[in-house]
């Protein structure tokens, strides 16, 4: 009997220390929020992991329904794209609640918000999913794609374009806040006929509707930011064309021309045409050609001096908008490369802090934006521990080229890439420079970024890691001379790779290198 009622008590022991670890686990994970995004062409659910400034996207998808592909000719939703739609949504939502989501937020813009049987098509997706819909009015719907835009853009200057399939949402932006906003009928689905069905001239439709707003003239020579998958589309094609090494929508800069006449060129495309241009996604082809005019037309009207492409949008504005606004205010990069070394470095955030104060004497006068880079690099300098030792240096490099952070421009991605690169292999081979060239970094920031990963290497070789071992020693650049001071108590860190490695770091500053015991 014993042996019976022990039998029986284990179990119930084993789960009880099954739900305290269930528990625990459960308040250490992360609160996700969800964004479900109805559009006219699309619908797309995106799962960001916790509630921070650089969110990370754990989910992430799309389905083409084409709800507003008739709303034009006929005022109401396409009734396959509604079926599409709620069996899609249902799906989502299911998703979300599998996943424990602290937040949803289901968004509804053009097409729900001026079809007809929208508040219908409403109710249906409520009942299918038990979730409520947020029909977003035209100024909010450029609210939040500007917001979006600046998340990951704060400095941006200029005007923001977010074209969907029922809508074009224009936004002024500067000093990290939005100013004078419209929403016009302009995706493409509305400028293929008029509501009696007849075809229209969409430049026409283009000319009339932009030509009401005065304001965007104070775009001229400042940026325009596209926001909207016909137009990153246009932006993955001008990368194949150029052959460019890194394919990254965010923060890719190309010369207003550029885009101007490569949009000519597509908006005259048949769809057999356009499947025979390289990076078109089939997906696009139906819109793409009128997506191209719009943004043709756009241009020629705004005349910025540079376009610059943003990943960025209106379910992250949604996601920006939710934090408090002390964390808006932190910087999106910093805030990533904090969280990348806590969660995946082998040291706490504060050692890159401390590497940031070690390698300051060899930087003397930078101006804010590449004491930005430096500190993110001193974040991220441990990115490749635990990569195979043969691989190391070429995916060190490669994963922070791609990573998956915003506030970083193109240059600035090669910058820090340089300086991770140095740090593990001692130099920098030609195919690096070669890319990071390509992107847009000069030699001084590239020769800076080098220095950096020298500098890092180092301390990485004297202190193992330890902080300890960096707070007594420092560096000392002199006019001829860079200089390793040691606390006497600390000498026995010395070697003949800490010597080797100093000696490279200071051939790479013009210098001679010494070592001083301090004490």
């Amino acid at each position: 009997m014993a042996l019976s009622a022990a039998r029986k008590t284990r179990p119930k022991k084993a789960r009880t220390r099954r739900s305290r670890a269930a528990s625990a686990a459960a308040a250490a994970a992360p609160a996700h929020h969800a964004v479900i995004d109805i559009g006219s062409n699309s619908i797309r659910l995106v799962v960001f992991e916790g509630m921070g400034r650089s969110p990370v996207p754990i989910f992430n998808e799309k389905v083409l329904s084409g709800l507003g592909r008739r709303l034009q000719a006929t005022g109401r939703l396409d009734p396959d794209g509604i079926e599409s739609a709620l069996v899609n949504l249902q799906r989502f939502a299911a998703l979300a609640r599998a996943m424990e989501v602290t937040r949803l937020d289901m968004l509804a813009t053009a097409a729900v918000r001026d079809a007809e049987d929208g508040a219908a098509f409403v109710n249906a997706v409520r009942k299918r999913t038990g979730c409520p819909i947020r029909v977003l009015d035209g100024a909010d719907e450029a609210r939040y794609s500007a917001m979006g835009v600046l998340s990951g853009m704060p400095e941006a200057l200029g005007i923001m374009g977010d074209l969907g399939g029922g809508s074009l949402e224009l936004v002024e932006l500067e000093a990290g806040e939005t100013q004078r906003h419209a929403t016009l009928p302009l995706g493409p689905f509305r400028l293929s006929r008029t509501g009696n069905g007849k075809r229209v001239d969409p430049d026409e439709v283009i000319e009339r509707h932009l030509s009401g707003l005065n304001w965007l003239g104070d775009g001229k020579g400042r940026d325009f930011y596209p926001v909207g998958g016909a137009w990153r589309a246009l932006a993955q094609i001008h990368m194949a064309q150029r052959n460019y090494p890194l394919r990254v929508i965010d923060f890719y800069t190309v010369p207003r021309g550029e885009i101007e006449d490569l949009a000519a060129i597509v908006a005259r495309q048949s769809k057999a045409s356009l499947t025979r241009l390289p990076e078109v996604p089939q997906r696009r082809i139906e819109t793409l050609p009128l997506a191209a005019l719009v943004l043709r037309r756009v241009l020629q009207t705004i005349k910025p001096a540079r376009v610059v492409f943003s990943a960025h949008g209106l379910r992250e504005g949604v996601h920006f908008a939710a934090l408090p606004e002390e964390m808006r205010r932190l910087d999106p990069l910093i805030a990533a490369g904090q969280s990348y070394m806590t969660r995946h470095g082998r040291y706490d955030a504060s050692f890159g802090d401390r590497l940031m104060e070690w390698t300051a004497p060899l930087f003397t006068g930078l101006d804010a934006r590449d004491e930005r880079l430096r500190r993110a690099a001193c974040l991220l300098s441990d990115v490749g521990w635990t990569e195979h030792p043969d691989y190391r240096v070429r995916h060190a490099f490669y994963r922070v080229m791609r990573l998956n952070v915003m506030g970083v421009d193109h240059p600035g991605r090669a910058f820090l890439a340089i300086a991770v690169l140095a740090r593990y292999n001692g130099s920098v081979q030609d195919e690096a420079r070669g890319e990071a060239h390509a992107v847009g970094l000069d030699d001084d920031r590239l020769g800076r970024a080098a220095v950096l990963g020298l500098a890092l290497r180092l301390a990485y070789t004297l202190s193992g890691g330890a902080d300890g071992v960096l707070t007594d020693t420092r560096l000392r650049l002199g006019a001829k001379r860079l200089t390793l001071v040691v606390a006497k108590r600390r000498a026995q860190f010395l070697g003949e790779l800490v010597e080797r490695r100093l000696q490279q770091l200071a051939s790479a500053c013009n210098r001679s290198a010494a070592i001083e015991i301090d004490g």
